[in-house]
Parts: structure tokens; C-alpha cells; sequence
């Protein structure tokens, strides 16, 4: 690799690691604005989602800009078009924590007779972890670690199914609740989304690495 090509994919990668820290800190916000019933703070991150969106497009130019300038190859040529797909399941990621800012912002305006009847927080601490381990992964070509991030997909979906039975059992004792069950279901879903997201990044990273597609193939991702 030429020292040109080497501190572009450097930047590149500060660029993504940037990225992955906004996102997780607005899925953060968005979870703790849920918590609180914050209508202030879900607005905030609702009218401030321009920023994530702006840095998406800042690293795809930084995509193809290395592309025109260094024609990179092999293992360098797999990293470039493995940072364009995972910058885009970043900013759905960004838009999933929009979806939960809204959600909380709907529920907000009859905050006295609302109650929160999931553990939001704990479902949500595991899916930023998913984020955060994906991206370390890239930046270290740690296929191992990339599969960690697959199987505690796993976790996440058994949550949301939890909290789907939940709900039901809610709704038979309390039929009034549905429209605020409905937006607390909405939450969970958008959570398992990020899961699915921060999993098809930690695919993408055993590609790069391996040249091995483990999507749709359980059996791969055990070996």
C-alpha cells in the first residue's frame, strides 16, 4: 500500500468511526428522551437529524474519491467498498433513532397517564453495543469479533419477542393502553432493526476480511 493510499484509508476510517460515535450517541439520547418522556429532547434530536445524514454523504465522497485517485486493490479495493455499504446501514441506524425520538415525542403529550412497560434501556444498551462492536471490528479486520456482533443478534430478536407478549398480556388486562402499546411495540421494532443493521455490518466486515459471504448461511457463521 502506498503511503498516500495508507492515510486516506486512515481518514476514511476516522471518518466512519466519527460516524458510528454520532449514531450511537443519538440512539442513546433518543432511548433516554423515551425514558423520561423528554419531548424537548426527542425534538432535538428529530430537527438535528441533518447532521447524520451530512456525514453519511461526507464519507461516501470519501469513498470515491480514494477510489478515483488511488484504484486500490485486493484486501484495500474490498475495505472501500465495504465502507460505502456499512455507512449506509449507519445512517439508517440514525434514521431508526429518529423513528424512537418521535415515538417518544407522540407519547409525551399525555405524559401523566403514560407508563413506560418495558426495559427499554437495557434492549437498547445491547443493540449500541452491536453498533460499537461492528465498527471496532472494521477498523481492526477482526473477523472474530465480527461474529460476536452476528450471534448477539440473536438476543436482540428474543427481546423484541418478549416484549411483543408482553404487550398482549398488557392489552388483555388493559384494552384503553393500545394506542400507547402500539408506540412502545413501534420502539422495540425499531431496536431489533438496529440489531439487523449492526449485523449486516459485522457480515460485511467477515467478507472483507475472509472473502466469505455468511449472509443468509447460519452454518458459516459457526466455523
Amino acid at each position: 500500500m502506498s503511503e498516500h493510499l495508507m492515510r486516506a484509508i486512515d481518514k476514511l476510517k476516522s471518518k466512519l468511526l466519527k460516524l458510528c460515535s454520532t449514531v450511537e450517541d443519538r440512539l442513546f439520547r433518543a432511548v433516554q428522551a423515551l425514558r423520561k418522556l423528554d419531548a424537548k429532547a426527542a425534538r432535538e434530536l428529530i430537527d438535528t437529524d441533518t447532521m447524520v445524514d451530512h456525514m453519511e454523504v461526507d464519507v461516501e465522497e470519501e469513498c470515491l474519491k480514494i477510489l478515483a485517485l488511488h484504484q486500490p486493490v485486493a484486501i484495500d479495493l474490498r475495505f472501500i467498498i465495504t465502507a460505502l455499504k456499512i455507512n449506509n446501514d449507519l445512517e439508517r441506524i440514525g434514521d431508526l433513532a429518529v423513528n424512537i425520538a418521535e415515538r417518544c415525542e407522540s407519547l409525551a403529550r399525555h405524559a401523566d397517564s403514560v407508563e413506560i412497560p418495558f426495559d427499554f434501556e437495557a434492549m437498547a444498551e445491547k443493540t449500541r453495543a452491536m453498533v460499537r462492536g461492528s465498527i471496532d471490528a472494521l477498523v481492526r479486520l477482526d473477523a472474530a469479533a465480527a461474529h460476536k456482533v452476528i450471534i448477539a443478534d440473536d438476543e436482540i430478536d428474543a427481546l423484541n419477542r418478549d416484549m411483543l407478549e408482553k404487550a398482549g398480556n398488557l392489552l388483555e388486562q388493559s384494552p384503553g393502553q393500545a394506542s400507547d402499546m402500539i408506540q412502545f411495540l413501534s420502539v422495540s421494532r425499531q431496536l431489533e432493526r438496529i440489531g439487523d443493521h449492526a449485523t449486516n455490518i459485522a457480515e460485511d466486515v467477515i467478507y472483507m476480511v475472509h472473502g466469505r459471504i455468511v449472509r443468509h448461511s447460519p452454518e458459516a457463521i459457526k466455523e
